[in-house]
C-alpha cells in the first residue's frame, strides 16, 4: 500500500501531538484505526473519523530524563518515562535504519507483549505494515518510534507460567485455555491470574535468548519445557497464521464475552505476523512464542465459559469491500482493527466474526 492521497501523513502528524493514552491508561487507537481505514480505500473518512475521536485524545507528556543506551534497564516498563521513551526512538530512528532499530529492540520488548493490553506491539504492527508496504516518510518512520516508546514505557511481562500439556492445534489450545478465577477486575488484575497454559505448538523450540536475561519482574511468557525441538522461520510463520485463524474464528462464538478486549486475542497475534518480514529469522520463533501467551493470556481473561452457536451469516458469501465499508461506517476502533484482521484471514468463518463484532460493539457513527 502506498497512500496517494497523503492522507496517512497528514493523520499521523495530528496523533503525534497526542500521548500513546488517556484518561489513565486507555490506549490511543488512532494511529492503528487510520492505517487500516487508508489501507482498504477509506481515506476520505480518515479526517472525519479524527473529528470525532481526536477529542478523547490528551497531550503527549512532558519529558523529563532522557532514555540513554546506559540507563535504560531502569526505565523499562515505567509508564511515567513514556515521552522519555518516544523521543529516545525517535532520535534511534534518526541514526539508523528503521529496521535495524526494530531488529535490535523487539527480543528486549518481546517478553512485555501483554503491556498495555496489547496495544502497544498491536501499534508496532500496524506501523511496520506501512513502512514494509509504502514509502518511508518522516511521518511513518516517527510512528514506529511512537510505538515502540509506548511498548517500552508500558513493558510488564506476565506471571511465570507453567506448560498444561501440548495441543494438537491452535484451535484446541484456544478452547484449554483456563479461564481465571476472578474476572471481574481490570485486565492486570486478571493477568496477574494467569498461572500456565497448553503447549503449542507442541514443540516450539527454543530459538536464540533475548540480549538482555531475565529478573524481577521481567519473566519470559515462555513456559519452561524439556525436551523442545528447534523450529525454523517458515514452520514458525505458518503456525502463527494457524493462531491469528483459529483466534479470529473463535470471535465468532465467544465474543459475547467481552467484545472489545476480545478482539486483542486475534489483533495482537496478527501485530506480530505482519512484523516477521522486517526481523531476522532467529527471531521469528520466539515471535510465536510470545504472540500464542498474548492470545492465550486474552482468551484467560475475558473469555466467556460458553460457546454461542456459530452465527447464520458464517455461511454467506464474503464481500471484503462490503464489510469493511460497513466497519468504516461503524466507526468504533476495536471493531475497525478486528475487521483489518479478520479480512487478512480472508475465509467466511472470520468475516463473519467481524459482523458479530459489529453487531456487539457500539457502534461511533449513527
Amino acid at each position: 500500500m502506498d497512500d496517494t492521497t497523503g492522507t496517512l501523513d497528514e493523520a499521523l502528524e495530528r496523533i503525534h501531538l497526542s500521548g500513546p493514552e488517556r484518561d489513565g491508561w486507555l490506549s490511543n487507537h488512532a494511529p492503528m484505526a487510520v492505517e487500516a481505514l487508508v489501507r482498504h480505500g477509506r481515506a476520505s473518512a480518515v479526517h472525519r473519523w479524527l473529528d470525532r475521536y481526536g477529542p478523547k485524545l490528551e497531550e503527549m507528556p512532558v519529558t523529563g530524563a532522557p532514555v540513554t543506551a546506559r540507563n535504560w534497564h531502569e526505565a523499562l516498563g515505567d509508564p511515567r518515562r513514556v515521552a522519555d521513551w518516544t523521543a529516545y526512538f525517535e532520535r534511534e530512528t534518526a541514526q539508523a535504519p528503521w529496521r535495524d532499530v526494530l531488529a535490535a529492540w523487539w527480543p528486549r520488548l518481546l517478553p512485555g507483549i501483554a503491556a498495555g493490553a496489547t496495544h502497544p506491539v498491536i501499534r508496532v504492527g500496524h506501523s511496520v505494515r506501512t513502512l514494509l508496504t509504502g514509502e518511508e516518510t518522516v511521518p511513518r518512520v516517527r510512528e514506529l518510534a511512537h510505538a515502540l516508546g509506548y511498548w517500552a514505557a508500558r513493558h510488564q511481562p506476565l506471571p511465570a507460567l507453567t506448560p498444561l500439556g501440548p495441543a494438537p492445534s491452535a484451535a484446541a489450545a484456544l478452547d484449554l485455555v483456563p479461564l481465571v478465577p476472578d474476572q471481574s477486575g481490570d485486565i492486570r488484575e486478571r493477568f496477574a491470574q494467569v498461572t500456565g497454559f497448553p503447549e503449542w505448538p507442541a514443540h516450539p523450540g527454543r530459538g536464540p535468548a533475548a540480549p538482555e536475561p531475565a529478573g524481577p519482574g521481567r519473566l519470559s511468557p515462555e513456559p519452561a519445557s524439556a525436551d523442545h525441538e528447534p523450529v525454523g522461520p517458515e514452520a514458525a510463520r505458518s503456525a502463527l497464521r494457524e493462531l491469528v485463524r483459529a483466534s479470529t474464528h473463535r470471535y465468532a462464538t465467544h465474543a459475547h464475552g467481552e467484545p472489545i478486549m476480545l478482539v486483542h486475542a486475534a489483533t495482537a497475534p496478527n501485530a506480530v505476523l505482519r512484523t516477521l518480514p522486517a526481523l531476522p529469522g532467529e527471531l521469528w520463533a520466539p515471535s510465536l512464542r510470545a504472540a500464542w501467551a498474548a492470545s492465550a493470556a486474552v482468551t484467560a481473561a475475558y473469555a466467556p465459559r460458553e460457546a454461542a452457536p456459530v452465527p447464520a451469516s458464517a455461511g454467506a458469501a464474503p464481500d471484503a469491500g462490503e464489510l469493511f465499508a460497513r466497519a468504516a461506517a461503524h466507526g468504533d476502533d476495536h471493531t475497525i482493527k478486528f475487521t483489518d484482521t479478520a479480512l487478512d484471514v480472508g475465509d467466511t468463518l472470520a468475516f463473519s466474526a467481524a459482523r458479530r463484532a459489529i453487531e456487539l460493539n457500539p457502534p461511533v457513527f449513527g
